[in-house]
C-alpha cells in the first residue's frame, strides 16, 4: 500500500475511481486466502498509523482519508527461473474476486476494475510504501503494498 496524495485507475480512457490523500492498496490475493483473511486484513490497514498526526508525527490512522483499492494478481509473480514472470501462485479468479469484493467492502474503498487491464496514476506521499502480508502462521499470505 502507498500513502497517497491523490491516486485514480481508469480503464480504457474512462476513469472508474479517483481520491485524494489517502492510500492505494494493490491487493494480491493467494489461493489458500479466507474471508478471514480479508477481513483482518482490511480491519488491519484502517488500524494502521501512517499519517501525521497534530505534532507531525506519523501516528494518525486512515480515519476520514480516503481508499482505492486495485486487484494486482502480479504480486504474486515467481521471477525465480527464465525471463517470463508464472502468476501460479495468485489465486484464480473465482477465489480473489469475492475476497477482493470482501476486503473493499470492509473498508469503504473505492475501486478498479477486477481483471481488467488499468491505468493506475498516483502521487505518493513521503514516498510512504508499506508490504502487508499474513503472518506465515496463518493460511493465508495477502500481499498489499501500500
Amino acid at each position: 500500500m502507498q500513502r497517497v496524495s491523490s491516486a485514480s485507475v481508469s480503464v480504457d480512457g474512462e476513469l472508474l475511481a479517483s481520491i485524494g490523500p489517502g492510500l492505494l492498496v494493490l491487493l494480491g490475493v493467494a489461493p489458500t486466502d479466507t474471508a478471514a483473511d480479508a477481513d483482518r486484513l482490511a480491519a488491519r490497514v484502517l488500524a494502521l498509523r501512517v499519517f501525521a498526526d497534530a505534532d507531525g508525527r506519523m501516528n494518525a490512522p486512515l480515519a476520514d482519508r480516503e481508499l482505492l483499492c486495485v486487484s494486482q494478481f502480479t504480486l504474486y509473480a515467481d521471477t525465480r527461473r527464465g525471463n517470463r514472470p508464472s502468476y501460479t501462485d495468485a489465486a484464480p479468479a473465482p477465489i480473489a474476486e469475492p475476497l477482493y469484493e470482501r476486503f473493499c467492502a470492509a473498508t469503504g474503498a473505492r475501486r478498479g476494475r477486477f481483471g481488467a487491464e488499468m491505468a493506475v496514476a498516483l502521487v505518493n506521499d513521503g514516498p510512504v510504501t508499506l508490504l502487508l502480508e499474513q503472518p506465515p502462521v496463518s493460511p493465508g499470505s495477502f500481499r498489499v503494498p501500500v
